[in-house]
């Protein structure tokens, strides 16, 4: 009989767990919901990059860190679901550089942006990845070699970086990225919500739910 009640109490325990995780998720939901209708300048910044239509009804906000390595493996999805959805999908970019000395390379970023040459930068960026960022021997300089693949102007480049303004948007992007509760990269939401289970497949998921939503057949 003692047996019988452990196990009962064990099994009714899990299922408090798994009830409680259900309606912390639900309400983390709601919440960024609101947050997305009432304040939506958290989720998209004047400074924010952006790929796709402006006519587009459904946005992507990535928040990235360019020494990451999940965010690298997830930036040919990202391309193909765009690609999937001409006109549909806004891609936003925002910066969460957790790894150390990642704000360098976010500034190399808004720098060559600067130039015209962000997203060839960032695509850059990320075929090289392995060669700069490695997390047991990290080598930062080494992306100077790689950048010229971007068609950079490199003595611009360098001045541009240490603009001051480049730093205030790190940390605006850092301050919206911990009011959201973004402690990983990549973090994505879909019109303010969230990726609460990461994946590929359910970000598509999410993705398409959401475009079914704003573009009823």
């Amino acid at each position: 009989m003692k047996k019988e009640v452990v196990y009962l109490a064990g099994v009714f325990l899990i299922l408090l767990f798994v009830l409680g995780g259900y309606i912390y998720k639900n309400q983390q939901t709601k919440k960024l919901g609101f947050l997305s209708r009432e304040h939506a300048e958290i989720f998209v910044r004047k400074h924010s990059p952006t790929l796709g239509s402006d006519e587009a009804k459904v946005y992507l906000v990535e928040f990235m860190d360019p020494a990451c390595e999940t965010c690298r493996a997830f930036a040919p999805f990202v391309k193909k679901l765009l690609a999937d959805n001409p006109g549909r999908i806004k891609l936003v970019i925002r910066y969460a550089p957790f790894h150390d000395g990642a704000d360098y390379f976010v500034r190399i970023l808004e720098a060559a942006k600067k130039q015209g040459k962000y997203w060839e930068t960032l695509e850059v960026m990320y075929q090289t990845q392995p060669y700069w960022a490695s997390h047991h021997n990290p080598q930062p300089e080494l992306i100077w070699r790689f950048l010229p693949g971007a068609g950079l102007d490199l003595e611009r480049l360098k001045n541009d970086l240490n603009d001051p303004a480049i730093g205030q948007i790190i940390a605006q992007d850092l301050a919206d990225a911990k009011t959201l509760n973004v402690t990983k990269t990549p973090g994505y939401f879909v019109n303010g919500k969230p990726l609460v289970t990461f994946g590929d497949i359910q970000l598509r998921e999410l993705l398409e739910a959401e475009i079914a939503a704003q573009y009823p057949r």
